[in-house]
């Protein structure tokens, strides 16, 4: 049958590296490969073309998927109906309303459920009692779904207590499935103070989760979560370092109290995955490839790591809110095809407030076309042996071995925090991005460009918390560990890394505008026929824009600077910005600047890098336009 295909390719010479090359230099005009290689936040370079030779030896040194030392995933045959864990979080304050939503969204396809627990309910499900967690979780079948749990308010302890003095009641409690999550190094860098000490906390995790694991063994008792160094601005490499980090120093500390092969084994490590798809791959496998490598170190034997990405926060944008959902499907491809056997979708609507059904069902319904629909879990391991897949792992490894050395040097991850060498890091790189977002070299679609005046709003849920926040009881705690704990100790305490949202500094321009009494406008004074000046008066527009400042026009194109001036004048606008070709800006952007000025701008932008005489400051691609926004805002009176 194969002589039978017509070979559409026959009638072309073969290509080759060369032929490629020198194609891409004509069409960069002689600058080369570097004009479109790429820089990581961590300085790796991304390449235009990865070859066979990138890859260290020809042979397979990551072995098969499902063997050890399952660098490539768990299993060489994934499950034809549930290939990964579809988990969605729950936040609302109100147990009740929470419960609803739970028992909702596992009829339509959720296969697992994350209790976001805070006893305020500012941030989270307001549960400080056993009667909350029965409210919440009633008619849920533990044996049949996961239930996690994500304190954000603390380590996890009392909270994994009243869970487990909820799971004892069901029908066969040594068959359910929990998460329990608890994770003390996570909550000293998310809160910045451990309550008593590190010291009593682990001898309360550690005394916890044997209680926990003898009545529940299916049940996981810890969680190494580092997506809150993504979450305050840090790098993959930063978060992976950390990741390990945390794992071996919460091993360390656990040694004399848990047996450290089971306290790996009943480990979750959370990590999170943005748009860039492509590193996103490469960072889950990545944190394979340094969990095997601490394995071997510890003289531990080789076990699946159970990884759960959860996609990103930090990029999703409180404006155009709806674009989220392209982000989200980005994030959820990176961690289907990097082999997650937990995936959490964030909804749409996040950033404005608490998730309603709509943002809920598009979270969920993301991972369930890609999974039923786009087939993505059908295959184990699709990227292994990418050329660049393989390449950037190792890279990303090899940087986030650094982080972690750095780490071990400075004490551990817990010094590091406590000493705050970890988070001057984070922040440097922190701050490095905003400078490149500020500058739109890494752009935030519906935000810094293309943003939308007039959008339609995204709906959120209406919450209040329940009641006046209390603390979670230690009831579940002296149930489980009856002969108590430890004494504490002083007070652990480091600089929290507080989360971030990249569109931030830009939103904080369109809350300006949108709050004046005035809808803010700048006027473009074009020169010349239309064809000369669209380019840059798009341009222009595209960016005031992303402040929140529409841009008007004259209604008939001005011949002269005279006509220019009168209709600026009856525009009502106090600023201008002259938009046309270099070429006229030679002959008629001065003149056209001086007639603004009379006509009444208080400043006068022009869209290129001409200068000349009342012409007060100049966009560009690659400028700061926060700067630029802020300057006009200012001049606006905002």
């Amino acid at each position: 049958m194969a002589d039978d295909l017509l070979p559409l390719s026959s009638t072309f010479p073969d290509p080759t590296e060369a032929d490629w090359l020198a194609s891409v230099e004509k069409a960069l005009k002689g600058r080369g490969l570097d004009a479109i290689t790429r820089t990581t936040a961590d300085g790796l370079k991304v390449h235009p073309l990865y070859r066979e030779s990138d890859i260290a030896t020809a042979t397979d040194p990551l072995g098969t998927p499902g063997a050890a030392p399952f660098l490539r995933g768990r299993t060489a045959s994934p499950d034809p109906w549930l290939p990964w864990d579809i988990r969605q979080a729950f936040t609302h304050p109100s147990p009740a309303i929470t419960n609803a939503e739970i028992l909702r969204d596992l009829e339509r396809g959720v296969s697992s459920i994350e209790l976001v627990v805070d006893s305020t309910g500012k941030n989270g499900v307001q549960i400080s009692t056993e009667d909350d967690i029965a409210t919440t979780l009633h008619g849920v079948d533990p044996a049949i779904a996961t239930v996690a749990i994500d304190s954000v308010g603390g380590m996890g302890a009392r909270v994994a207590a009243l869970v487990g003095l909820w799971a004892e009641k069901q029908d066969i409690p040594a068959s359910v499935r929990i998460d329990f999550n608890m994770d003390p190094l996570g909550a000293l860098a998310r809160t910045g103070c451990v309550a008593g000490g590190l010291n009593a906390a682990f001898v309360k995790v550690a005394e916890t989760s044997k209680a926990l694991g003898h009545k529940f063994p299916h049940a996981h008792l810890l969680r190494i979560d580092a997506r809150l160094v993504h979450e305050a601005g840090g790098s993959d490499a930063q978060e992976l370092g950390a990741l390990i980090a945390s794992a071996v120093d919460t091993l360390r500390r656990l040694e004399h109290r848990m047996d450290s092969a089971h306290a790996a084994e009943k480990t979750v490590f959370a990590v999170a995955v943005d748009a860039n798809y492509g590193l996103g791959v490469a960072k889950l496998r990545a944190a394979r490839r340094l969990w095997a490598r601490v394995l071997d170190a510890l003289k531990l034997d080789a076990r699946p790591m159970r990884l759960q990405a959860v996609t990103s926060a930090r990029m999703l944008t409180r404006y155009d809110a709806w674009t989220n959902m392209l982000r989200g499907t980005a994030a959820a491809f990176a961690g289907a095809v990097g082999g997650a056997d937990i995936l959490t979708v964030r909804a749409f609507n996040e950033p404005l407030g608490i998730p309603e059904e709509l943002g809920r069902r598009i979270a969920r319904n993301t991972q369930i076309i890609a999974m039923e629909e786009s087939q993505l879990g059908r295959i184990a391991d699709p990227t292994g042996g990418a050329w660049f897949t393989e390449s950037f792992a190792d890279s990303l490894a090899a940087a986030a071995w650094v982080e972690f050395q750095k780490i071990e040097s400075e004490g551990g991850y817990a010094a590091s925090l406590m000493s705050g060498a970890f988070q001057a890091r984070v922040a440097a790189t922190r701050e490095a991005r905003d400078k490149d977002i500020a500058k739109r070299k890494v752009p935030i679609t519906g935000v810094s460009e293309f943003p939308l005046l007039e959008e339609v709003a995204a709906p959120v849920a209406e919450a209040t918390p329940v009641h006046a926040g209390a603390t979670v009881t230690d009831a579940g705690l002296t149930h489980f560990v009856p002969g108590g704990f430890p004494p504490p100790e002083d007070d652990a305490k480091a600089d929290k890394l507080d989360p971030v949202r990249l569109s931030e500094p830009f939103e904080a321009l369109r809350d300006k505008a949108a709050a004046a009494a005035k809808p803010p406008a700048i006027f473009l004074a074009t020169l010349g026929p239309l064809a000369e000046f669209t380019a840059r008066a798009d341009f222009a527009r595209n960016l005031f824009a992303a402040g929140g400042i529409a841009a008007k026009e004259a209604p008939v194109l001005p011949t002269s600077a005279a006509e220019a001036a009168s209709a600026f004048k009856a525009s009502g606008c106090r600023i201008a910005c002259i938009c046309g070709a270099d070429a006229r800006y030679a002959d008629e952007a001065v003149a056209v600047a001086r007639a603004l000025n009379v006509a009444g701008a208080q400043r006068v932008w022009i869209a290129g890098k001409f200068e000349g005489d009342a012409i007060d400051s100049n966009i560009f691609m690659g400028c700061d336009v926060l700067h630029t926004l802020t300057l006009a805002q200012a001049e606006l009176g905002l």
